[in-house]
């Protein structure tokens, strides 16, 4: 649970010991805010399984264990690891071997709501002594154990060699701090007036960049521990198309506009300091391509099947684009389901509430260029250890 008080600076904070999407099943929260992922991630299922085709196929004596890192709390996680099962099942049935048993291990930080996610999970199939292609045919039930691992992907978080697959979707963007540069007022790099990299100074932008290429490869080096040999990594995070850092494209509209300017709008009625605006930064680095092949190559431990930039789409999904209010409920909710906590946090409830409905007028106002000109591209990577 993040800190009720309102005293809180979220940057002096091990941000793992608060951050998650937002919990629960109401209207903010990310299980009801993640369609766009959802549709995301469909549309990339073709690499999703190209990724699985490479994957070394283990005896049928030794579970096949998958973990997806960076889970949260909705019905997308569990979706994409039935995918991934049933895919491998296949290929097994295809070799003419017998499928083992299967294990998924859904991982993110302790705060984030394992018990929703838990509760929408299927129940196991009835093993009852049968076979595992019985457990396969089952309808509605899951084929596989299931157990979460909470703790932060940039470190270990499982035995050598014991993982077959990892996947990680719409989460390796989220570094592990804000840069302590970007909140430090004697730093070049100090953030003044913006809550996010998009438009920032170029020392600010090369903090965020050397943050998260640190993160990601520390991610590399844990992964590259837990890793089977002959095991594949299927990685999603967002992506720009810009070489410019501060250029964060979609995730500059939705952050570094509306947002940034709901920030100003509580300075300006006085609700908030400017010292306080300034030391809340959102901790996301819209990588380049280059940004991520450069720590892939210097850890030298994953060879590169696939690396490109994947148009994903606008964040905001509507039942009807004409209907302004709509579209600004869904920015607001869209930006309170993954930050909400953050904001919380640095700021109180209460103050909070009152952000959150400045961006929702903000949004409403702008809707049709919202709906225009907000989109997502990611960084989709294939990586194999051999």
């Amino acid at each position: 649970m993040a800190p009720k008080g309102d005293n809180v600076v979220v940057s002096n904070i091990k941000l793992e010991r608060i951050f998650s999407m937002k919990g629960g099943k109401g209207e903010a929260s990310y299980a009801n805010n993640s369609q766009a992922q959802a549709i995301h991630a469909r549309s990339m299922l073709h690499l999703l399984k190209e990724t699985l085709d490479s994957v070394q196929l283990s005896s049928a004596d030794v579970p096949f264990v998958v973990v997806d890192l960076g889970c949260s709390s909705g019905n997308n996680t569990i979706n994409i690891v039935d995918v991934i099962i049933k895919h491998i099942a296949k290929r097994y049935e295809a070799s003419g071997i017998d499928p083992p048993e299967f294990s998924a291990f859904f991982s993110d930080l302790p705060s984030n709501d394992f018990n929703t996610l838990f509760q929408l999970l299927p129940p196991l199939a009835n093993y009852g002594g049968g076979s595992m292609e019985e457990c396969l045919a089952a309808d509605n039930h899951r084929s596989y154990f299931a157990a979460g691992v909470p703790g932060s992907f940039h470190r270990r978080l499982f035995p050598s060699r014991s993982i077959d697959l990892f996947h990680s979707a719409f989460s390796l963007h989220w570094l592990s701090q804000v840069p302590e540069s970007v909140v430090d007022k004697r730093s070049t790099a100090y953030n003044k007036g913006r809550v996010f990299i998009h438009s920032a100074e170029e020392s600010t932008a090369k903090a965020y960049k050397k943050q998260y290429q640190t993160d990601l490869a520390s991610f590399l080096r844990a992964r590259s521990k837990e890793m089977k040999k002959g095991g594949s990594m299927f990685l999603v995070c967002l992506g720009r198309t810009s070489v410019d850092p501060t250029d964060q494209g979609g995730p500059g509209i939705l952050f570094g506009t509306h947002f940034q300017d709901a920030w100003d709008d509580l300075l300006q009625e006085g609700l908030i300091t400017s010292e306080k605006r300034d030391t809340f930064n959102i901790p996301v680095y819209a990588s380049s391509l280059q940004d991520f092949k450069e720590v892939v190559e210097a850890d030298g431990s994953f060879t590169i099947n696939k690396l490109e930039i994947f148009k994903g789409g606008s964040p905001l999904v509507v039942s009807r684009p004409d209907d302004a209010a709509e579209v600004g409920r869904a920015l607001a909710n869209s930006c309170r389901s993954v930050v909400g906590v953050l904001v919380d946090a640095h700021i109180g409830e209460k103050l909070s509430h009152e952000l959150f409905l400045r961006i929702e007028k903000r949004g409403t106002i702008h809707a049709k260029e919202l709906l225009e000109k907000l989109q997502f591209y990611h960084i989709v990577a294939s990586l194999s250890f051999l």
